[in-house]
């Protein structure tokens, strides 16, 4: 797949770290020119509050083979995002192919208890700031795409169509990504007359940055952290669901895709691509058969 999307504009919004820096770099590595935007810049860090920065992500992005292209937005600011349709669209000549709408945030406002229990305000926090954005972020972007005729948007959430018929254990979290997966299906609906293609994608259990420092692991000894955590032997990195996006942008056919929730793992097995370890993880078949079905000793290498 490598270098097969010379000539695409791609806009990968949430970049600073994550899946979103490894789609991000993914369509660098595949030839893409990447727009990839956050709130943490060299210049200073967003409430999250890490290392990671939008500019880091652009220099991998060029690094890998592409043009990584950082801009500084609050998707939360609807003016901030206005003025990043109207730079892609000048810079660009009006050309939007790829858009990856990937805003999220909002983890630290979840509280993993009853509705009632839960903060209002941090909950409604988490609400805008997980969804309110990818609205936003759409209604200033999409016409790019639809004055084109063509092009894909990858409306990035958690968990498939399996997850989706489970409780996330917390009614903020789950409204908000099975929004966001609704969102895929919904916008399919008013794209498609128009040439373009709508999904959503989620990644298996993600090695971000936080979750490997959490773990108290790094990428290269990542394994060391299963005997604590059983189900971290089907992670993968974010690489993997960058493969993914990458493989959707270069596919002619990518519309038989249309308005599904697919993962990352799925579309490896179709499309032949592997995590940066030459595996397949799958990790939605593990957690269907093994956490949520009946065969609780399942083994993770056997869905890799």
């Amino acid at each position: 797949m490598n270098h097969s999307l010379h000539g695409t504009v791609a806009l990968v919004t949430g970049a600073t770290r994550g899946a979103g820096r490894g789609m991000a770099v993914e369509l660098g590595a595949a030839g893409a020119t990447v727009y990839v935007t956050g709130r943490s810049t060299r210049a200073g860090r967003s409430p999250v509050d890490r290392p990671e920065t939008i500019e880091d992500t652009a220099d991998l992005v060029t690094e890998a083979g592409g043009r990584g292209i950082a801009v500084r937005c609050d998707h939360m600011v609807p003016s901030e995002v206005a003025a990043l349709a109207r730079r892609i669209e000048e810079e660009q000549d009006g050309r939007l192919d790829v858009l990856v709408d990937d805003t999220w945030g909002a983890g630290r406002w979840i509280e993993w208890k009853p509705l009632w229990e839960h903060d209002l305000d941090n909950g409604l926090r988490a609400l805008r700031n997980g969804l309110e954005t990818h609205l936003i972020t759409l209604h200033a972007l999409l016409p790019l795409l639809v004055r084109r005729g063509r092009g894909l948007v990858c409306e990035i959430t958690d968990g498939d169509d399996m997850f989706n018929a489970h409780y996330r254990g917390s009614m903020f979290f789950d409204v908000v990504k099975v929004a966001i997966a609704r969102l895929g299906k919904m916008l399919d609906e008013e794209l498609s007359p128009h040439g373009v293609t709508s999904l959503s994608l989620t990644p298996g259990y993600l090695r971000s940055e936080e979750v490997l420092e959490i773990r108290g692991v790094t990428e290269a000894n990542w394994r060391d952290a299963i005997p604590e955590d059983r189900w971290f032997a089907i992670s993968e990195t974010p690489r993997y669901i960058g493969r993914a996006v990458v493989a959707l942008a270069g596919d002619p056919y990518v519309r038989r895709w249309a308005g599904q929730s697919l993962s990352s793992g799925q579309l490896a097995k179709h499309y032949g691509f592997t995590d940066l370890d030459g595996s397949q993880p799958q990790a939605s078949a593990l957690f269907a058969d093994a956490y949520f079905g009946d065969k609780k000793d399942a083994n993770a290498e056997d869905y890799r």
